[in-house]
Parts: C-alpha cells; structure tokens; sequence
C-alpha cells in the first residue's frame, strides 16, 4: 500500500529534483574545501566518444557542475572513428592520472564497442557511475544480515532516486516497486538497489507480457523506457509514487524544435500522489550523485 500522504494528495505533488540537486551541491562544496585543506584536490575525468547531443549536453553539463563545487575537470573527447585501442589508451590515462579522482566512460559507445569490455578496464575505485562490475557485485553481496553497508561507488540515477523517495519520506522498505526498462544505467542496478534496502522490485522490460498491469500493482513505479508518454493514467494505482527517468526529443513539426518528453503522460499527475517530471525531477539528482561518488572517491583516499 501507498503511504496515507502519498494516497491523500491530488494533484501529484512534485519531487523538486533540482531543488534537492542544490542542497546536495551545497553540501559538496563544504566537503571539497575540506579535502583541498587536507591536501586532496578532487577531480573528475570524461572520456566521450563521438558526437552524440544528448551525450555532449550531458558531459559539458557534468563539467559545469564539477566548477560550482569546486571539483577539477579532466576531459578526454574522442571522434566517432576511434577505434577500441583508443579508447583502452584513454581508460588507462584515466585510470594512471593521480589528478583523476574518478571517471566515466559516457555511453552509449559507438556501435561495434562492447561497453562491458569497456568498463571491466576501469579501475573500480576511480569509477564515478558505480558501473563497473566489481561495485555492481557489492550491491548483491551487501544485503541486509549479510555484508550490511558498502563504500563503493552507486549508481547514479539509482542512487538518486533512492535519495529524492527519501527527501519527501517516502518509504521504500515493504514497498512494491515496479521498473520499466531494465537497462545497465537504470533498471537493473536500481532493482538491486531497491532489494537492498528491503523493497519488492518488479523489473519488467519488453518480453513483459503486461507492463501495465504490472505498474497498476505498485506503490512505487519507476519509469525507464525511452518511450515517450508510456504510462497512462489508467496504469497508475491511485496515490502512487511516480518517477519518470526516461527521456525522448520529440520534434515539434509547427516550430521545428525539440522538446524533451520522458516516459509518464502529464495526465499521471492527476493521479499520482508524488511525480517527479521530466524534465526537472530525476536528471538533476543524476547529476548530483555523480559529483558525489567523486567526493566520496576523495574521502576514501584520504582515509587510506
């Protein structure tokens, strides 16, 4: 069952992503100062390969956020044509850097380079996206009566999530939470978020013989297709939390721009009791989490 504050609101009330990336900003920029005092300068690395827009705007994003916290910027762009030793030489760079705290590798890669391949050369302790093989294990090993709490990066946007349900005390644990889309960035990693922190995650994906039916049992669901407008009001429960992760740019034919459209149908809003929107809910919070994972990386250097 929803929460009785999540089934009594109507409208939805939004999840202020931006806001909360902010509190965290704010919070990272104290942390990092402190590092700097103690001698440790946090940096982050990119490697991006070709030129795709949603990638470059991502990127150049990441760096402006890495200048409003103070941490530095190591960015290595490589053409579309790179072939994959190229790419092995600009992971290594990363991975021998002493000024490269943490780094990602911004997918999706060109295609014919095998983005597992790609990320298992990555030193996992400089790993900013908490995608590399090894902490993506950690989150298996570290359940509730085994292993407890981990140090190793998270990912991400499952991490975020995690955070903005927490911000608005939203329950996770004894919730039913349903995932569309069981992708490395978002489903799969965030189903064993979720397990971790004692929740019931359905992921369901397109072999799903009914998504809808499937959203229509959750207290929590959490949106992450790619196709714009997927849920329909009628797939939602009454009061339940809503989370639209994924992202389309769809061509308005009168002006000729692009708008982006996540996965959840505005009209959602009319049903749900918490919405977090596209944009303005989750991408930000993505953001944030990743200038986190680095400052953490700092941390835990400076621990050693």
């Amino acid at each position: 069952m929803v929460s009785e504050a999540a089934s009594a609101v109507s409208p939805a009330t939004l999840i202020d992503g931006t806001a909360l990336a902010a509190g965290v900003k704010d919070d990272l920029r104290e942390r990092v100062t402190a590092l700097k005092a103690a001698g440790i300068h946090p940096g982050l690395g990119t490697i991006l390969v070709g030129a795709n827009p949603g990638s470059l705007s991502y990127v150049a994003g990441k760096h402006r956020d890495c200048a409003e916290v103070g941490i530095e910027s190591i960015r290595l762009d490589l053409p579309e044509s790179a072939t994959e030793a190229e790419i092995r030489t600009a992971i290594h760079y990363m991975n021998d850097n002493p000024a490269v705290t943490a780094f990602i590798i911004q997918l999706p890669l060109p295609e014919g380079i095998d983005p597992t391949v790609m990320l298992e050369l990555m030193d996992p302790l400089k790993d900013a996206d908490g995608l590399h093989p090894v902490n993506l294990g950690e989150l298996v090993l570290a359940v509730p009566g085994g292993r407890g709490t981990i140090d190793t990066p998270l990912p991400c946007t499952p991490r975020g999530i995690v955070e903005m349900l927490r911000a608005y005390d939203i329950p996770i644990a004894g919730r039913h939470v349903t995932i569309i889309g069981q992708g490395l960035t978002v489903g799969r990693p965030l189903g064993l978020l979720l397990t971790r922190l004692e929740a019931t995650a359905t992921l369901t994906h397109s072999r799903t013989a009914d998504v809808a039916a499937e959203v229509r049992r959750a207290d929590i669901v959490v949106a992450a297709a790619g196709v714009a407008g997927l849920v329909k009001p009628d797939w939602v429960r009454p009061g339940a939390v809503v989370i639209d992760v994924g992202i389309t740019r769809v061509l308005n034919e009168e002006t000729g721009k692009y708008k982006l459209r996540g996965d959840v149908d505005p009209a959602v809003a009319a049903v749900a009791g918490f919405l977090s929107p596209v944009p303005g809910g989750v991408g930000p919070m993505t953001r944030a989490m990743l200038l986190k994972n680095v400052v953490e990386a700092a941390e835990r250097k400076l621990r050693r």
